[in-house]
Order: structure tokens, then C-alpha cells, then sequence
């Protein structure tokens, strides 16, 4: 892929300081950058490399001042970083239009798929799966019977989607997820734990990404559910007849038991663990590795494990590391009450 200084102004609606001519294919990091390269200064740290690099296109914003000379050409848009985003997803998009089934695909009989899919080597579809249009399953990638995804979603390599779990339209489903795997469901005994089975699925509504490893349980009965718009970052394990509401953010390594509800627009850090049977409010705000044990409050943030409000926990901290002058403190009034009380 091959664009010209001029185009890519085109296509950011932005002007060409330079040779409008000048020939980018490929993408780079400022500081690095060489020649057939395109890169971007947003952050004003950056500002240094400018002027040196050897870059043959960079984004910049119309009010940032040059101080010297430079060899680049220059496209200025109205925000450099917003800009340049837009080209990543650009070039993301070329880079992933893939098309066609492989020859080594297994389709089982009653599967079918939209217009313009793609069907990757050693991938399995299993019987009655349907895929909309222009859904993208690749190599190895395990789509159980029944299974439905919607329209313009991505199943990258080694996903498993366990039978009659739904997929909604424009998702994406990063590597070694699984989707649908049992609950954590036994009944326990005199003798053994004996298993429950695991009859619901998973739902998933549209514009959900999911990272890699993840593992989104079955639901015991109904359905497991992440609502629109729900991003999940790598390692999170979401137990069965969890809810996760609209847009809500969840970083790498959280777990959430079973039957808890979330709300909509809450944002979870790193390595956040919720009980079950919780219902997490709106807006709800958690700081990585917290440990939720209790309903929360709409807008609220919490933090700690177990956590509670995280202004609370803030003032409460700054007590717990001055902990041991607080002990000699303590130690030394209690001498002195000692050494009033037997007349020393």
C-alpha cells in the first residue's frame, strides 16, 4: 500500500507543507522513523525528533510552531493524534480484508455465511452455525454448532465458541478466548461434588472486543450476557449468568463470579475481582486490584480488598503508613498512664 502526501491530506482534511508527492507504506513511531515512513507529533515530549527525523510524511496540528528547519514533509490537521488514529484504522482495515473459504475449512451441513466472508484454514463450523455477511473466522478458530454471529465481526485464530452461544454484529474476538465453556456449577455431597450442567449460552450484542484468553462462561440457565459496546482487555474470566451492561471497561486479569450484574459505563482496572450475586451500579469506578465483596453506588469509585469508596480509603491509607509512629505514640502515653497510676 502505497499513499502520497497529498492523499493522505485529502483524507484528513488537512494541508501539505512539503513535497505533496512524497511516498509513504508504512507506519512508524516518530523516533524512528525512516524514509517511506508516516508518523505523527501529538505529544509536546516528541517535539524534539521533528526536526531530525527522517520520516517522509508527519501528521502535525495546525498551531504547532516549527523553531528549525525540517526534512519532512508536513500534513497539519486540526488534532495530530485523532488524525493519525484514523489512519491506523484505516490501514487496520486493508491489512484484515481478507476474503474467500480455505479449501482445508470444515463445514458441517446446514451452516451458512453472508457475502464476502472469509473461512481460514483448519477453521470448523459447525452444523447449522449461521454467519452474517463479511464475517472473518481464522485458521483454527472452533465455531460451534448453532452458533450465530452477526455482520462484519472478526474470530481471530484458536477462539472456541461453544454451541449455541450468539455473537453480535461488528465484534471482534481476540485469540485463545473461549465462549461458552461450562460454569463453575457442582452440587456438593457425603461422597463427591457432582456436577451441574451447564444448558444456557452466552449472549453477545454488537460492537464487543474481546482480548486474548478470555473465558466467558455458559450460563446455568438463560443466558450469559455482555451488553453493546463492551470492551474487555486479555485475561478476564466472566462466570456463567453474569450481565455486563453497555460500554463498560474491564483491563487484563479480572474475574467476575457467577450470577453478579453490572451496569453500563462502569470502568474496571487491572486484576479486579468481583463476588457473585453483586449488583454493580452505573458509572461504577474500580481501581486495579480491588476486590468488590458488596453492592456499589451509581458514579461511585471504589478501591482496596476488600474495596470501599476510594476517597475513604485514600484518608484511611494515610493513617495505615504512619501506622508505627501512631503504635509509639500509643506505647508511650500508656507508660505514662502506668507511671501516673502507681505514683512514679
Amino acid at each position: 500500500m502505497q499513499f502520497t502526501a497529498q492523499q493522505i491530506a485529502q483524507l484528513l482534511q488537512g494541508t501539505v507543507e512539503g513535497d505533496p508527492n512524497a511516498t509513504v507504506s508504512r507506519l512508524s513511531k516518530i523516533e524512528e522513523g525512516g524514509e517511506g515512513s508516516l508518523s505523527f507529533l501529538a505529544n509536546p515530549a516528541y517535539t524534539q525528533y521533528v526536526y531530525g527525523t527522517t520520516a517522509s510524511v508527519v501528521i502535525i496540528g495546525q498551531a504547532f510552531e516549527l523553531t528549525a528547519p525540517v526534512k519532512t514533509t508536513l500534513v497539519r490537521v486540526a488534532d495530530a493524534q485523532a488524525a493519525f488514529a484514523k489512519v491506523l484504522a484505516m490501514y487496520n482495515t486493508i491489512k484484515l480484508d481478507k476474503k474467500g473459504i480455505s479449501p482445508q475449512a470444515v463445514i458441517e451441513p446446514g451452516a451458512t455465511y453472508g457475502e464476502n466472508c472469509y473461512i481460514g484454514a483448519l477453521a470448523y463450523i459447525g452444523a447449522n452455525a449461521k454467519l452474517g455477511a463479511n464475517v472473518k473466522v481464522y485458521p483454527q478458530a472452533f465455531i460451534g454448532d448453532n452458533v450465530v454471529i452477526g455482520d462484519n465481526s472478526t474470530v481471530f485464530a484458536n477462539v472456541t465458541i461453544y454451541s449455541d452461544c450468539v455473537v453480535g454484529a461488528n465484534c471482534i474476538i481476540h485469540s485463545g478466548t473461549v465462549i461458552g465453556s461450562d460454569g463453575f456449577r457442582f452440587a456438593t455431597g457425603p461422597n463427591a461434588a457432582e456436577k451441574i450442567p451447564q444448558i444456557g449460552n452466552v449472549v453477545i450484542e454488537d460492537d464487543v472486543e474481546i482480548g486474548a484468553n478470555c473465558a466467558i462462561d455458559r450460563a446455568t440457565l438463560g443466558s450469559t450476557i455482555l451488553r453493546r459496546g463492551v470492551k474487555f482487555d486479555n485475561l478476564i474470566h466472566i462466570a456463567h449468568n453474569v450481565e455486563v451492561g453497555e460500554n463498560t471497561y474491564y483491563a487484563a486479569g479480572g474475574v467476575v463470579a457467577g450470577s453478579t450484574r453490572i451496569g453500563k459505563n462502569c470502568m474496571f482496572s487491572g486484576q479486579v475481582g468481583i463476588i457473585g450475586h453483586l449488583k454493580i451500579a452505573d458509572g461504577t469506578i474500580i481501581a486495579a486490584q480491588s476486590g468488590i465483596s458488596k453492592d456499589t453506588k451509581a458514579g461511585e469509585a471504589y478501591m482496596g480488598s476488600p474495596a470501599w469508596e476510594a476517597a475513604k480509603y485514600r484518608k484511611s491509607y494515610i493513617h495505615f503508613r504512619n501506622l508505627d509512629r501512631i503504635v509509639e505514640r500509643l506505647e508511650k502515653l500508656e507508660k505514662a498512664a502506668k507511671a501516673v497510676a502507681e505514683g512514679k
